[in-house]
């Protein structure tokens, strides 16, 4: 049995590898909720829908948001009602939106985001890093900014200082999933907004000590392969760069994976990291997925 760790673009990627050569019933996807809050009335937990429309094959794999094909005539009338959104949202994606979003009048997330699994036939269990709401703040230099206006209505643009979240409690499975796994994976997604906010939770730090821990580097050179991870590691006083990331996850990390570019990065990070391989992490189509997953799982 396998544990992810995951947000919601780089690791989607990574999973598209391991579920063509792993069995699904085997995978447990811990995803993050930092970044959940309810848009024109519906519940949004986009990293949750990117993994379950990953595993469903319908994720639009251009965006890594959303349904492949899907259309937006809802989103196109709140506009013109003058009821603009600040999510792109569309019209079937709006429905799980929907469905989510009355299914925790009854149920936590965690309950819904499984009801929702199974009704797509997901074998692999996803797992909400918590059943709390969730608060992210960016400080930046022309003053604090939700998470979403930040990235879509400022498009990443304002020089940030800061990253504030609340800590939150672990969902009721998180920790036994870690303990009870064979390999725990960080795939690579946003070490700051997407990875942290997991491993910060009480007790998982703890948990990942005990276990055997692979994660892959979302940094090649100095630059992120996508999203702004690369200013929020500078404001937290990281390095932008593979080592800054293998320092983030040193305290429990066995192997860390890093781009063939990096290789210059090799000795630096093998003084914190056991083991250091050597791959190509870009992942630009199905082959190179896979060949990445077959590295990770190859104990």
């Amino acid at each position: 049995m396998i544990t992810i760790l995951s947000g919601g673009t780089g690791t989607p990627k990574l999973i598209q590898g391991i579920k063509r050569i792993y069995d699904q019933r085997k995978i447990n996807v811990i995803v993050n909720t930092l970044e959940n809050d309810y848009f024109s009335g519906v519940y949004v937990a986009a990293d949750i829908d990117t993994v379950i429309y990953t595993f469903a094959d319908l994720i639009n794999d251009e965006t890594w948001y959303g349904l492949k094909y899907d259309t937006f005539i809802t989103h196109e009338k709140l506009s013109e009602l003058n009821s603009p959104e600040l999510l792109k949202i569309g019209d079937k994606d709006r429905a799980l939106k929907i469905q989510k979003t009355q299914l925790l009048k009854d149920y936590s997330l965690s309950k819904t985001v499984d009801i929702q699994r199974k009704n797509l036939n997901i074998k692999a269990k996803i797992i909400p890093m918590s059943n709390e709401k969730s608060q992210i703040k960016v400080v930046t230099d022309i003053g604090d900014l939700e998470f979403h206006q930040f990235l879509i209505a400022k498009k990443s643009e304002p020089k940030v200082k800061n990253i504030i979240f609340n800590k939150v409690k672990p969902s009721e499975e998180v920790i036994i999933t870690i303990e009870k796994a064979d390999m725990v994976i960080i795939g690579p997604s946003n070490p700051i907004t997407s990875i942290l906010p997991i491993i910060s939770m009480k007790d998982v730090e703890k948990a990942l000590k005990k276990a055997y821990v692979v994660a892959v580097s979302p940094i090649i050179g100095n630059n992120p392969v996508s999203g702004p991870a690369g200013k929020f590691m500078n404001a937290l006083g990281y390095e932008v760069s593979a080592y800054g990331v293998a320092s983030i996850y040193s305290s429990f990390l066995n192997k860390f994976i890093i781009d063939k570019e990096d290789i210059k990065f090799r000795k630096k990070i093998g003084k914190i990291v056991n083991e250091v391989e050597i791959a190509n992490t870009k992942m630009t189509n199905i082959n190179t997925k896979v060949e990445l997953a077959k590295l990770i799982l190859d104990k």
